[in-house]
C-alpha cells in the first residue's frame, strides 16, 4: 500500500480546504498589495523627502524580517489558527496608525508593525502545508500558497487606482486593507478550523525527508525515519515541540549555510529584478507609461506560470525548476547588462525583462517547498522561522546591492553583478538539493 494511500488527494486540497487555506493569505495580500505603492506617497505628504520616504517604505520588509523567527515561535506554542487571529487584530492597530498618524515617525512604526505581522501570516500557512499536505503534492500546494500572494499583490494596485479615482485620498487605500483584514480574521476565527479537518499524515507510515549528515551522497529518494532512531521527547536529537528557536536554528545551521544560502540568492535575484527593470527603463530613457508597460507584462508572465513550477517540482523533482529558473534570471541579467548602450536598447529591455517574468514564475513556490522538504515534521515552525528569515535577508540586501554598487559603477555593472549571484546560485542549488531534499517518486 502506498504510503499516502490515507493522505487527502490534490482535488480534497483544492476544493475542501480552498477557502480556508488560501483565503486568508489572498485576502492580506490583496490589502498590502493596495497599500505598499503609496506608502512612500503617504510618507511624502508627512514631511519625508525622497531618501526618507524610501526608507519608510523600507519598514515593511524590515517589519517581516525581524517577525518571522517569533512567528515561528507563537506557531511552535498556540498554533497556526490563533496567531494568523493575532496578527490579524495587531494588523488592524497598524492600519488605523497609518492612516491617523500624525507625524512621519509613527507612520513609520505603523508600517514597520504591518510587516511584522505579514510574516506571521506567511509562517503559519508554510508550517500548515508542511505538516498536512502529502509529499507528493506538497510543491503544487505550496506554488498556489505563492500564486495566491503574488494574485494579491498583482491585483491590489490596481485596486488602489480605482479607490485614488473614487475617493481622491491614499487613505482610502489604508481603510480597505483594514476591511480586509477584518474579513480575514473572521474567516480565521468562523471558518471551519483546517488544522483539526485536514490531519497531518503522521500516524500511518509517514516518510519523512531528512537532514543527512555532510557525507557528499546525495538523497535519492523519501527516507523512511525508523523509530529507534526518532528524537526523544527532552532530548537534544530532534527539534520537537518546545524546542527552542534559537537552538533549532544552532541543530539546523549545516543546512540553512548551505541549501538555505542557496535559497537566498533566489530571493536576492528575485528582489533585484523589481528594482533594475524599472531603474533601467528610467536609464535608458524610456517613458513611465513604457515602462509600466514593460515592466507589468513581466508581472503578468510571472503570474500565469505560478502552477506551472509547483507541477514541474512534484513530478520530476526540486531542482528541474530551481535550476531552470535561476539560470534563466541570472543569463538574463548578465545578458541584458550588455545591451545599455545598444541602438535596440528598448527591445532588449523588454526580451529581457520577459525572461526575467518566465524565470521568476517557474520559481514560484520553490522557497516554501524547499523550507518544508528540509524542515523537522514534528514542529516545522521554529526552522521555518529562520529559513524564511535567511530567504528575507536575501531579498532585503539586493536592493541595498544594486543601489551600492550602481553607484560606485554604473546599472550595468549592477545588473550584471546580480546576474552572476544568480549563476552561482543555480551552483549552489545542483550541489545542495541532491544532498537535502528527498526525490519525489512519481
Amino acid at each position: 500500500m502506498s504510503d499516502h494511500a490515507d493522505a487527502p488527494t490534490a482535488r480534497d486540497v483544492l476544493w475542501r480546504f480552498g477557502p480556508m487555506v488560501y483565503g486568508p493569505t489572498v485576502l492580506f495580500a490583496l490589502g498590502e498589495g493596495a497599500v505598499i505603492p503609496l506608502i512612500p506617497v503617504i510618507a511624502a505628504q508627512l514631511g519625508a523627502d525622497v531618501a526618507t520616504a524610501a526608507l519608510v517604505a523600507s519598514a515593511l520588509v524590515v517589519g517581516q524580517l525581524c517577525g518571522n523567527i517569533p512567528a515561528g515561535w507563537a506557531v511552535a506554542r498556540i498554533g497556526e489558527r490563533l496567531t494568523m487571529a493575532i496578527a490579524g487584530l495587531v494588523s488592524l492597530a497598524g492600519i488605523v496608525g497609518m492612516a491617523l498618524a500624525p507625524s512621519l515617525g509613527i507612520f513609520a512604526i505603523a508600517v514597520f508593525l504591518i510587516g511584522f505581522c505579514a510574516a506571521a501570516f506567511g509562517l503559519a500557512r508554510h508550517s500548515f502545508m508542511t505538516t498536512r499536505v502529502p509529499l507528493s503534492f506538497r510543491a503544487r500546494a505550496l506554488s498556489m500558497l505563492g500564486g495566491t500572494f503574488r494574485l494579491g499583490m498583482f491585483i491590489g494596485p490596481f485596486v488602489a487606482a480605482a479607490l485614488l479615482a473614487i475617493f481622491g485620498d491614499e487613505h482610502a487605500t489604508v481603510w480597505f486593507f483594514g476591511g480586509c483584514l477584518v474579513a480575514t480574521v473572521l474567516l480565521v476565527l468562523l471558518g471551519p478550523d483546517p488544522e483539526k479537518q485536514f490531519l497531518a499524515p503522521t500516524a500511518r507510515g509517514r516518510t519523512e525527508a531528512v537532514e543527512t549528515e555532510d557525507t557528499g551522497e546525495p538523497v535519492t529518494g523519501s527516507i523512511p525515519v525508523p523509530r529507534a532512531q526518532r528524537p526523544q521527547a527532552g532530548s537534544d536529537a530532534g527539534s520537537g515541540p518546545g524546542t527552542g528557536v534559537i537552538r533549532t536554528m544552532w541543530r539546523h545551521r549545516r543546512v540553512l549555510s548551505t541549501l538555505g544560502l542557496a535559497a537566498a540568492s533566489l530571493s536576492a535575484v528575485r528582489s533585484a529584478r523589481q528594482v533594475v527593470l524599472p531603474l533601467w527603463g528610467v536609464s535608458i530613457g524610456l517613458d513611465a507609461q513604457t515602462i509600466a508597460l514593460v515592466v507589468g507584462i513581466s508581472g503578468a508572465i510571472d503570474f500565469a506560470l505560478f502552477y506551472a513550477s509547483g507541477q514541474v517540482m512534484d513530478r520530476f523533482g526540486r531542482l528541474w525548476a530551481a535550476l531552470p529558473a535561476m539560470l534563466l534570471m541570472g543569463a538574463g541579467f548578465v545578458a541584458l547588462a550588455f545591451t545599455h548602450d545598444l541602438p535596440e536598447a528598448a527591445m532588449w529591455f523588454a526580451m529581457f525583462a520577459a525572461v526575467l517574468g518566465v524565470g521568476n514564475g517557474l520559481s514560484s513556490g520553490i522557497l516554501l517547498t524547499l523550507g518544508a522538504d528540509v524542515a523537522p515534521k514534528a514542529d516545522p515552525a521554529p526552522f521555518l522561522g529562520s529559513w524564511r528569515t535567511l530567504t528575507d535577508a536575501g531579498g532585503a540586501v539586493a536592493p541595498l546591492l544594486v543601489s551600492g554598487i550602481a553607484a560606485a559603477a554604473s546599472l550595468a555593472v549592477a545588473t550584471g553583478v546580480m546576474g552572476a549571484i544568480g549563476l552561482v546560485g543555480a551552483l549552489a542549488f545542483v550541489r545542495w538539493v541532491p544532498r537535502y531534499v528527498p526525490r519525489v517518486k512519481p
